[in-house]
């Protein structure tokens, strides 16, 4: 490998140089659920070219859907959650087929990981999911990754593994992740229109006007959008760009102008606070007095159960909770010391969210 990192709070963990990088559907599958197979080898070359050089890469690819609605006979994305995940489990091997078929020719070997909203969301199920990428990356292996249609249950529920990918990347502390799709990034409005304009700069893309996604897709460009601005807070610069020109990867890590770029910020947070943060899903919200608002806030102190206002939720000991000023406004997110129940009555000697398990906004 080209080198490893450490990141404050992560002791003993050692994290690869790694870029990953997302298919969205379009790049997988065309009409009819055709395999676009010239496109995924040109692409599967590129990527082997990196991982020889030194540069461990990570593929989140869409598609599984796409390849699995031609075996139920249908020609669009259903609605219906159980076909959702029929199409997917048909499909799901004949995407791993693709790129293990394609990256095997181009010299590498493809791994398959397939994970669910709960994988990420458990912190010990995200702690193992890491070590199994570093574990294929020492190996000069490629993970492909898609999310676990067949048993998702909450309307398949990345959203065309565009925050999925922003999720992967944070997990890697990936140097880049790139969004690959069909156009050649954010237009200031749905290309091919009068006055569409390529937005180079990502913070400008909150003024573009999205069309919708595809009908085998489902993210859209907002989706990747959000996904970008998820793994620019983390501190990941992000491009979004075409995925089927001639050369695409090489370009995009040497880092050529492609695209649409998003900043990485100034300040990424540790590894346990960027999971809290965008992967740990919120089960209540404290809502806490002025006092205590300034104490977390301004102070670094732990909020005592003493400065809890109101509990909204029925959370447990170790949910995460949001919380939130007399105004309402949301300024942290936390571990939940203990439960709502505990915690009403606001009982003196209880700590309701350490400081060292909170992240502020």
């Amino acid at each position: 490998m080209r080198g490893t990192r450490r990141f404050a709070g992560e002791p003993r963990q050692a994290y690869a140089v790694t870029v990953v990088v997302k298919f969205g559907t379009s790049l997988i599958a065309g009409v009819g659920g055709r395999v676009r197979r010239s496109l995924v080898r040109a692409r599967a070359g590129e990527i082997a070219e990196l991982v020889r050089g030194g540069e461990p890469v990570c593929v989140v690819s869409s598609g599984a859907i796409a390849l699995g609605l031609p075996r139920l006979g249908l020609e669009r994305r259903p609605r219906s959650v159980p076909r959702l995940q029929a199409a997917s489990a048909l499909g799901q091997g004949r995407l791993q087929a693709l790129w293990d078929a394609e990256l095997s020719r181009a010299g590498v070997p493809a791994a398959q990981i397939l994970l669910t909203g709960t994988d990420v969301a458990d912190r010990t199920a995200y702690v193992n999911a890491r070590n199994a990428l570093q574990a294929l990356f020492r190996l000069g292996a490629v993970p492909v990754v898609n999310e676990n249609d067949a048993t998702a249950t909450d309307e398949i529920a990345f959203g065309d593994n565009d925050v999925l990918a922003a999720q992967v990347a944070i997990l890697l502390r990936a140097r880049l992740l790139v969004l690959l799709t069909e156009v050649e990034g954010v237009y200031t409005r749905t290309p091919g229109e009068p006055g569409a304009e390529l937005l180079r700069e990502g913070s400008l893309a909150r003024d573009a006007v999205f069309g919708s996604g595809s009908a085998l897709g489902r993210g859209g460009m907002r989706s990747k959008v959000i996904a970008a601005e998820i793994a620019s807070a983390a501190g990941i610069p992000t491009v979004i760009a075409a995925g089927a020109a001639g050369s695409v990867l090489g370009p995009i890590v040497a880092g050529e102008p492609r695209g649409t770029r998003f900043a990485p910020s100034a300040e990424p947070s540790s590894a346990f606070k960027l999971w809290l943060r965008f992967a740990k899903p919120a089960a209540g919200r404290l809502v806490v007095d002025e006092g205590a608002r300034r104490a977390v806030a301004e102070q670094g102190a732990t909020l005592l159960a003493v400065g809890v206002v109101s509990c909204d939720g029925r959370f447990e000991l170790g949910d995460a909770v949001e919380l939130a000023g007399p105004d309402g406004a949301v300024f942290a997110k936390g571990i939940a010391g203990a439960s709502a129940a505990e915690l009403a009555g606001r009982p003196r000697g209880v700590e309701a969210v350490h400081r060292d398990r909170l992240v502020l906004y």
